[in-house]
Order: structure tokens, then sequence, then C-alpha cells
């Protein structure tokens, strides 16, 4: 046999072998997301003029993510926010895309759950106290001073969610069909005017100070 034609059946060879894992893969069950309720989502002006977001996370962790954790693995939480203006005459601007991400670890050595956001670090002795923080997004700075005009009108959207894409690569795998490694919400999208802010009113100074 030619050194051609071995060549030539080492890539048949290859081919149905990669026909044959794409049939697996589309054969194979599709894991279904649990889902992540985001409830009372409040956008709020900030004291530094700029907008705030706040939003309350209802779902259930499933013992696999909780025997994840409890072994030393890290989970990645993203939140993520945008704002788009609607264009008749062309594609919709995108105007804010924020993301901010929680990592959720435990410590074996002070047995206390650490829930990390930046370097902002808080410390629980439990894991439901750790998920109760976790549940309860507030003050996330989505747009700074004079961003935004006061009454403009936008397109809205956030979504939370667990960030498979993290884990070691073991795990990725896991995370394709079981579904106890997906947690994610499905995108919530409202339309958003910017607030107008009250200008300060002066103090009113009575007669009596006036004479002061």
């Amino acid at each position: 046999m030619t050194g051609s034609t071995m060549r030539c059946c080492r890539r048949l060879a290859e081919l149905f072998q990669a026909l044959a894992l794409a049939a697996m893969l589309a054969l194979a069950p599709v894991a279904q997301a649990a889902e992540i309720d985001l409830r009372g989502i409040q956008i709020s002006p900030a004291e530094d003029g700029g907008l705030v977001l706040a939003t309350d996370l209802a779902f259930d962790f499933s013992p696999r993510l909780e025997e994840a954790v409890g072994k030393g693995l890290t989970l990645h939480f993203v939140a993520e926010f945008e704002l788009t203006r609607p264009r008749w005459y062309w594609f919709d601007e995108r105007v804010i895309q924020i993301r901010q991400t929680w990592r959720l670890t435990y410590h074996a050595l002070t047995r206390q759950y650490r829930l990390s956001t930046g370097a902002l670090h808080q410390s629980f002795s439990s894991l439901d106290e750790a998920l109760r923080s976790l549940s309860r997004i507030r003050n996330w700075q989505i747009a700074e001073r004079d961003r935004l005009a006061p009454g403009e009108t936008f397109d809205a959207g956030l979504r939370v969610r667990l960030d498979t894409s993290q884990l070691p690569k073991p795990f990725q795998v896991e995370a394709l069909s079981n579904k106890d490694w997906i947690l994610s919400s499905d995108w919530k999208r409202w339309s958003f005017t910017v607030p107008r802010v009250p200008a300060p009113v002066a103090p009113v100074m009575t007669t009596g100070e006036e004479a002061k």
C-alpha cells in the first residue's frame, strides 16, 4: 500500500469518527435550564447622579451545585444588563452593555462560604445565608452621571445566570447534558424612561433668620 493510499484511509477514518461524534451530540438529550426568576426590578437615581439597579432572584440551588461548592469548586454568577435606543431607520443602538460577576466559594479551613464581587468579600457561616445574599442585588451602578438624558426612553434588558464557561473543562462537558449545572433566567426586557431628578429646593428663611 502506497503512502498516499494510507493517508487517504486515515482521512476517511477521521471523517467517519467526526460524523459519528456529531450524530451522538445531535441525539443526546439537551439539558433544560433551571429558571432564575427576576422579581421587582427597579432602576433609580443614585446619590452621585448615576443610575443603580436592584432586583430579587428566586431559584432552586440543586444538590449537585451544593456538593460542588462544598468540595471547593468556585461558581461564577453573572448579571448582564443592557440599554438600547430604538431607531426606525437603522439597527437599534446599544447605549449600555454591562455585566457583574459574583464568585461563590467554600473555605474548608474556616468552614465559611464566601461571596465575592470585584474587591468586595462577604463571609457566611452557611450556604443558605450566602445564597440569600446572592439573591438580593442592590445598588448595582449601571450608568454614570450625565451618561443618559432625563426623559429619554430606552429598551432595557436583564439576565442572570450561572456561568458554566468558568467551570473546569470536565464540568463544562458534564453541564452539556446534566441540567443540575444549568441555572439561568431568560432575558427580561421592558421599556425604561430615564427619571427626571428634581432640582434641590433652597431653604426658605423666616423673618427672624433674615434679621440675624
